[in-house]
């Protein structure tokens, strides 16, 4: 799902915020972002974190192992920057994003299976 836009393409908090009480209230708890997706971690925390007990909801984040990092270390780091991006305090699924192609090398190389 994409999220709401503004006119300047920042994310619209309010309007996520409308639709994350509209999918709770429909008995959905599960939430998907990630720290590659521009602001979606921001607006997560925003519009459901600091608005909801945390045994509420189910989030998922994903590594991107591909973009920017040149080591392990830096790979690893992300996990810390979406706990802080976040909010969350933890994740109940943190997800290798988008494995095929070039891609998957970098978890390989990286030994982020383990």
């Amino acid at each position: 799902m994409r999220l709401p836009k503004l006119d300047d393409d920042t994310i619209d908090v309010e309007q996520t915020k409308k639709m994350v009480d509209l999918f709770l209230d429909a008995g959905f708890t599960y939430f998907d972002t990630a720290w590659a997706y521009a602001g979606s971690e921001d607006a997560i925390h925003q519009a459901l974190v600091e608005r909801y007990p945390r045994e509420k909801f189910q989030l998922a984040t994903k590594n991107t192992a591909w973009i920017n990092c040149k080591t392990r270390e830096d790979a690893t780091a992300q996990f810390e920057t979406s706990l802080k991006q976040t909010g969350a305090g933890y994740f109940d699924f943190y997800l290798l994003h988008n494995l095929g192609e070039m891609r998957t090398q970098y978890f390989d190389n990286f030994d982020l299976w383990s």
